[in-house]
């Protein structure tokens, strides 16, 4: 209101001139948000054996986090032994004192996180004592306490948890989409693993898995705090210089996975509810589609409780699920055993429309601002994880999640849905009580119960000529 009044109380030639610049810097300022909003460049260099470190210096600060990025993770699990690399992660630091240490001396933490893609090492500290963290960052990958004893301890704990972990209906269809959707692809399988399979894990596995994956040239550490990059050089030249390089990267190389399946599967969880899943095979967490398949999500299910409006109330998501290689489009809803036929065929009317129907700006317009204004943190200026992306799938650039959301045009959304849905092969899952499933599905759709064998209907006999079987007189 101020500037309102300040502006009629002017000359009209300089209020013109003045909403003139007002309207210009506006433009400017819209035209620099998506450079603005870029993180902050850190200082990179790389070690003689191909460590890449980054620095984001803060000085003043007290505090400084340290991570560390091995470009590999659970996709490579061998076969029948998921969770192998997420039990080398609990190895990396099995002394519980360690992270006591982290938590209560230091007032900081240490965490590792185990993705089909990466892991991930996280340290939090004050920064007059980087060099005790990057010590014992050190003795965690160059050191490893592979020892028998170790490696039986770590992998009772992780099958104790992994079989004291309430699994949920939700969980069970989750990954059960997964194994139907890509077999014995890796990505069919819990990053986190099994009980049943980790109990095959060896030390030997664990052995060769650290020679294969933990090398220096396959890794990426970020430093962010109040510490000097000289400083921080010396102490990484002294600890880790010695890290060995692999000759050669292990390639994210696997056999492509089989068509799935097309009758639904249904599974055995008595449940008040029925989970539903379907999928499609998505996109690589590299490709340029990328943002534009999480906003396809978020169209596909707008259109979904537009056109079943008795879903608005139900747990419904659609998500787009990426990685090093391509991933999987998942829709999901929980639903009354009556309506799990209508919702089935309700998402699958919603998947042709998208390559029927073209998207709408006004829809692209929403889809934006919903994904945009989701409650998940935003990175802060310094937060490393979009440049270790960049290191990790091979990315031109870090980028920026808005800006690049921002940027997807419906054209560009439309050739995705295409692409993933047109003539694509889906895979469908319904977790529940199954004789009543059976019940409602039966007439409405083909389907499989796991764990009950299916027979063949019968072949039908030839028919008999009459007088065939007649005795000659």
């Amino acid at each position: 209101m101020l500037l309102f009044n300040l502006q009629m109380s002017m000359p009209a030639t300089i209020r013109k001139q003045t909403i003139r610049w007002i309207a210009t810097a506006a433009c400017l300022l819209i035209t620099l948000q998506p450079a603005l909003a870029q993180p902050a460049v850190p200082e990179s260099q790389e070690l003689l054996n191909g460590l890449k470190v980054l620095f984001w210096p803060k000085p003043g600060s007290s505090e400084v986090l340290v991570k560390l990025r091995i470009h590999s993770g659970s996709a490579f699990d061998l076969a029948g032994k998921a969770g192998e690399m997420a039990l080398l992660g609990d190895i990396l630091f099995p002394d519980p004192a360690t992270i006591d240490y982290f938590t209560e001396q230091m007032g900081g933490k240490l965490s590792v996180s185990v993705t089909y893609d990466s892991i991930t090492v996280t340290m939090v500290g004050k920064a007059e004592q980087l060099n005790n963290i990057l010590e014992v960052l050190r003795n965690a990958i160059l050191s490893t306490q592979l020892t028998p004893e170790v490696v039986a301890r770590i992998r009772d704990n992780r099958i104790k948890m992994i079989r004291d972990t309430t699994v949920s209906p939700a969980t069970v269809a989750d990954r059960t989409i997964a194994a139907r959707l890509f077999g014995d692809f890796p990505y069919g399988r819990p990053s986190a693993g099994s009980a049943e399979d980790l109990v095959r894990v060896g030390r030997g596995d664990l052995m060769l898995a650290r020679e294969r994956f933990l090398n220096s040239n396959n890794a990426t550490l970020a430093i962010v705090g109040g510490v000097s990059q000289s400083r921080a050089m010396r102490t990484l030249k002294q600890l880790f210089g010695a890290w060995r390089k692999s000759e050669q990267i292990v390639p994210s190389t696997f056999r492509l996975p089989k068509t799935p399946e097309s009758r639904t599967l249904v599974v055995n969880v008595p449940s008040p509810n029925t989970e539903v899943r379907l999928a499609v095979r998505g996109v690589s967490r590299s490709n340029q589609d990328f943002y534009a398949a999480a906003l396809l999500a978020r169209i596909v299910q707008n259109r979904w409780q537009a056109l079943s409006p008795e879903l608005a109330s139900k747990p419904l998501f659609v998500r787009s699920e990426s990685y090093t290689l391509p991933g999987s489009f998942v829709m999901g809803v929980a639903v009354n055993n009556e309506a799990v036929a209508g919702s089935i065929a309700s998402a699958k009317k919603v998947i042709e429309s998208l390559t029927t129907a073209p998207v709408t700006a006004e829809e692209v317009d929403r889809a934006k601002r919903e994904t945009l204004s989701e409650t998940n943190p935003q990175p802060r200026e310094t937060e490393p994880d979009p440049w270790l992306d960049m290191d990790t799938y091979r990315l031109a650039s870090a980028q920026d999640r808005t800006s690049s959301i921002q940027a997807v045009m419906a054209a560009d959304i439309q050739r995705v849905a295409n692409r993933l849905f047109k003539d694509a092969a889906a895979a469908t899952v319904v977790v529940g009580d199954a004789p009543q499933l059976k019940s409602a599905l039966q007439g409405h759709l083909s389907f499989e119960v796991l764990g009950e064998t299916t027979e063949p209907p019968p072949s039908p006999k030839p028919p008999t000529k009459p007088g065939a079987n007649d005795k000659p007189s």
